[in-house]
C-alpha cells in the first residue's frame, strides 16, 4: 500500500495549520503591545485624576464661574477658543468640531456662541466674530 499521497496531504495540512498558528501568534503579539499601551494610558489617566482631585481642594472657586448649558459641544467649543489666537467665527468652530459645514450646523453653532456671550463667557467683537472674554 502506497501511503505517500496520504503523507503529502498530511504535510499540506500541517503547513496550513503552521501558517495559521504563526499568523495568530503575530496577531497576539500585536494585541499584547496594544494592550500594554492601553494599560499605560489608563495608569496615566488614573494619576491625572488623582492629581486633579488632590489639587481641586486647593484651587479657590471663581466667583464668576458660569455653569455651561448641558450639551457636549460647549466644552469642545471652549477648547477651540482656548487654542485660538484671535477672533473665531461660527464656521471655524464647526470645522474645528468636525461638524459638516452645512448652514444648519453653522447656525446652530452660532446660536451656541451667542448663548456663551449671554453667559459672559465669550464676547462678540464684530458681527459674527467671537473671542474668549478677558
Amino acid at each position: 500500500m502506497n501511503v505517500q499521497p496520504l503523507l503529502d496531504a498530511l504535510g499540506i495540512q500541517e503547513n496550513a495549520a503552521r501558517a495559521l498558528a504563526d499568523g495568530l501568534r503575530a496577531q497576539i503579539n500585536e494585541l499584547q503591545a496594544r494592550l500594554r499601551e492601553a494599560e499605560t494610558h489608563l495608569e496615566h489617566l488614573a494619576i491625572t485624576r488623582k492629581t486633579i482631585t488632590a489639587l481641586a481642594d486647593r484651587i479657590p472657586a471663581r466667583a464668576d464661574s458660569t455653569e455651561l448649558p448641558e450639551h457636549p459641544d460647549y466644552p469642545r467649543i471652549l477648547a477651540v477658543f482656548n487654542e485660538a489666537t484671535g477672533p473665531v467665527r461660527a464656521r471655524d468652530v464647526c470645522q474645528a468640531l468636525d461638524h459638516e459645514l452645512l448652514p444648519k450646523n453653522i447656525e446652530g453653532t452660532r446660536a451656541k456662541l451667542k448663548r456663551l456671550v449671554k453667559l459672559g463667557v465669550l464676547t462678540e467683537v464684530d458681527a459674527g466674530s467671537f473671542t474668549r472674554k478677558q
